[in-house]
């Protein structure tokens, strides 16, 4: 037996659409979806700071001075991480923060993401939502009584009206459901799927 999803409101033209329990029925695994979300957060860090060492800083090719006899310290090279234009002791290269997470996990991850929006009333679908001009006015009429701060609007394909419309409205994000993401879903107070976004979700996730 199938679950369903409630349109927006009763007035849209979708009206409730039935999915399957295996991707909208998974039961909450906290510890896989902060796996998840963790990887997705970490594989955006840039991992391109770097210094010098000692090797890599100009000079240093003889010793500044004699090693006994001046009064001063002893010194082998201008290069040290001690004097002012020596290199860092422990330098930092360049690296890549991505974190390894198989494809049977990210399924997973995601299905029981999708289930608890579900379950906590976040998750609707709506026809109506995607407007018909490029005007920011008339999608921010339609999403005037949706209750909640952070929208995400999911569809198959995102046309130049609502991109137009979208970018202007604060804390609303539009995204096709192929480059659906765990951090997009958990930072969203209400997630607005159209019907042809959830059938590709199905498919992908089943």
């Amino acid at each position: 037996m199938g679950l369903q999803i409630p349109a927006i409101n009763e007035q849209d033209s979708a009206g409730k659409i039935e999915v399957t329990e295996a991707v909208f029925g998974q039961s909450f695994n906290e510890t896989l979806v902060h796996q998840l979300v963790t990887r997705y957060l970490a594989g955006a860090r840039a991992g391109t700071k770097a210094q010098k060492t000692r090797s890599d800083v100009s000079g240093g090719g003889t010793k500044p001075w004699r090693q006994k006899g001046t009064g001063r310290a002893r010194s082998g090279t201008m290069r040290s991480p001690i004097w002012r234009t020596g290199g860092v002791t422990f330098a930092a290269r360049p690296r890549s923060y991505d974190q390894k997470l198989n494809k049977k996990m990210f399924r997973v991850g995601i299905r029981s993401i999708l289930s608890e929006l579900l379950r906590q009333d976040r998750l609707v679908v709506s026809n109506d939502v995607l407007p018909k001009t490029s005007k920011t006015k008339e999608l921010a009429e339609k999403l005037k009584n949706v209750d909640a701060k952070r929208i995400l609007i999911v569809v198959d394909s995102v046309d130049a009206n609502l991109a137009l419309a979208s970018r202007n409205i604060p804390y609303v994000e539009v995204v096709e459901s192929i480059n659906l993401s765990p951090v997009l879903l958990v930072s969203a107070d209400k997630v607005i799927a159209t019907p042809a976004a959830l059938k590709q979700i199905e498919e992908r996730l089943a």
